[in-house]
């Protein structure tokens, strides 16, 4: 009878696993693409778009938060599957792309930026 009771609660725990068990410790890097050097108190945005098995309802989706000195910010785990990433600096070109988290425990997305460019105006060239 102990054996069969051993059955089933093994069984409850492996069901009680959510099926979105695998997550993934997200670290995003922001560097100049001049200096190569990292950007700090850079505003960085991540957004949950969709995954396998997720119920979004349940979770946190929106992350907002700023680099470190290292221009690094490590995000608590989340869910595999697609995320958008938008990073907010001064001096800097507003950066946004959709991303792919992977299977791997961990995972570094790098995001060089841009100086912002030189503006162009039809009517400055008239004068």
């Amino acid at each position: 009878m102990s054996l069969m009771r051993n059955l089933w609660v093994m069984l409850l725990a492996i069901l009680s696993v959510p099926a979105f068990a695998a997550n993934t410790k997200l670290t995003v890097q922001v560097n100049s693409v001049d200096t190569g050097k990292p950007i700090d108190r850079a505003s960085v945005v991540v957004k949950f778009r969709h995954g396998l098995n997720v119920n979004m309802k349940k979770m946190v989706t929106n992350w907002e938060t700023k680099t470190n000195q290292d221009g690094a910010v490590t995000l608590p785990t989340m869910p595999q599957g697609e995320i958008t990433i938008q990073v907010i600096a001064p001096n800097y070109q507003t950066f946004g792309d959709v991303y792919q988290l992977t299977d791997a425990p961990a995972q570094t997305i790098s995001i060089k930026l841009n100086r912002p460019q030189a503006q162009y105006s039809e009517d400055a060239k008239k004068k």
